[in-house]
């Protein structure tokens, strides 16, 4: 089994799975159909092209918290014209963002040849893939490595992939725990939630997502941040 583990960072991302035109909501960490989006974008795929999409859907997917996002929201002011172009009216619509979010991401396949096709594209992207919006693509070192392990465990034994700054406020926690969410079929014995996150079709006309279940575990970490309480105080170290 080989897994891809991608690391999504960024100032602002947007994960939205339940919105409308003039309210984009975001949900609080990736869903499994915007990283289907990002690999169907990567290989070309046309958004009509459900036969693929359904093989993608088959993909083990788990993602891991590493840093929380403050929730941001952009305030719109959108004009209405008619069809003969006459100015029709104004509209407020507000866009949902996380600001200063970290998130890892693992996807697997039992066919390895599969997930090499994916890694390819990934690093040689057909159409440019972004985070939830086309203005906020991914960091060009987004793919941290690929391991022989199932997602969950890949990102169970990753380091925390958190900023300096966001783990010197837990520099008194030697151990920090992560949350993980993933396929519950990946996480036997723990009780899953429905989520409107599997993809029928990307469609601009007839976009369709059906459900699948989702579970969710605690995951700990060391912090290579760690200070005890009885280390020498060291007012240089802060220079």
């Amino acid at each position: 089994m080989k897994t891809i583990v991608m690391k999504f960072c960024g100032p602002l991302q947007s994960w939205g799975t339940g919105s409308n035109f003039e309210t984009r909501h975001t949900d609080f960490y990736p869903s499994k159909s915007a990283v289907i989006g990002m690999i169907a974008a990567s290989k070309g795929y046309k958004r009509d092209n459900t036969t693929s999409l359904s093989r993608l859907n088959e993909l083990d997917f788990a993602v891991r918290v590493d840093q929380n996002g403050n929730l941001m929201r952009d305030y719109h002011i959108a004009r209405q014209y008619k069809k003969n172009g006459d100015f029709e009216r104004t509209y407020v619509t507000n866009r949902y963002y996380l600001e200063d979010a970290i998130f890892t991401v693992a996807i697997s396949h039992k066919d390895d040849s599969f997930i090499d096709d994916i890694l390819y594209a990934l690093k040689h992207p057909y159409f440019q893939i972004y985070m939830g919006r086309r203005s906020l693509p991914l960091t060009y070192d987004f793919i941290i490595c690929v391991t022989d392990k199932n997602p969950v465990d890949s990102l169970k034994s990753l380091e925390w992939q958190a900023s300096s700054w966001f783990k010197n406020k837990y520099k008194r926690e030697k151990v920090i725990a992560l949350e993980l969410y993933a396929d519950s079929d990946l996480l036997e014995g723990i009780k899953g939630s429905l989520r409107k996150d599997r993809v029928l079709s990307f469609s601009q006309k007839d976009r369709k997502f059906g459900f699948r279940y989702e579970s969710r575990i605690w995951v700990h970490v060391d912090n290579d941040k760690y200070i005890s309480e009885d280390s020498e105080h060291d007012a240089f170290t802060a220079l």
